[in-house]
């Protein structure tokens, strides 16, 4: 239930992104989802992907500056206000949230990608409001 997520700070330079990716793809390391948040000077791009532990690594032999953290990946319908009740459950039962970033899995749902202040209450309430959440294991057939 909770996952890795790899975070690469990346300088903004033309074709920065391009060498992630292409170095991922070379050891077979899947993104299967990523945001990206920048300033002028640099970006930090969030990625959750097939072999964490092993993207680290190979990113930092690139030279890439890497870091993992922990987050929560949380299944809705895709429809309509499926968000709104899944934050309305976070809210109420005060759960901050620092970040978070959702893909789209058409007919079957949206994972929204949770990064909490406190993970384990997150995860704690999210299971009492029967809130359906992406393991590790699962994560890669989606």
């Amino acid at each position: 239930m909770i996952i890795k997520q790899v975070s690469v700070f990346l300088e903004n330079k033309s074709g920065r992104l391009n060498e992630v990716t292409k170095i991922l793809s070379d050891v077979d390391i899947n993104i299967s989802a990523f945001t990206i948040a920048d300033t002028s000077d640099f970006g930090i791009l969030r990625m959750i992907v097939s072999d964490p532990d092993r993207a680290c690594e190979t990113l930092k032999q690139n030279a890439f500056s890497v870091q993992t953290t922990e987050v929560v990946l949380a299944k809705t319908p895709n429809k309509a206000g499926s968000l709104s009740k899944l934050l309305d459950i976070l809210q109420k039962e005060e759960v901050f949230i620092e970040y978070m970033y959702a893909f789209s899995m058409n007919d079957d749902g949206a994972v929204t990608v949770i990064r909490p202040t406190r993970i384990e209450r997150c995860v704690e309430m999210l299971q009492k409001h029967k809130t359906e959440l992406v393991r590790a294991s699962e994560l890669y057939s989606l």
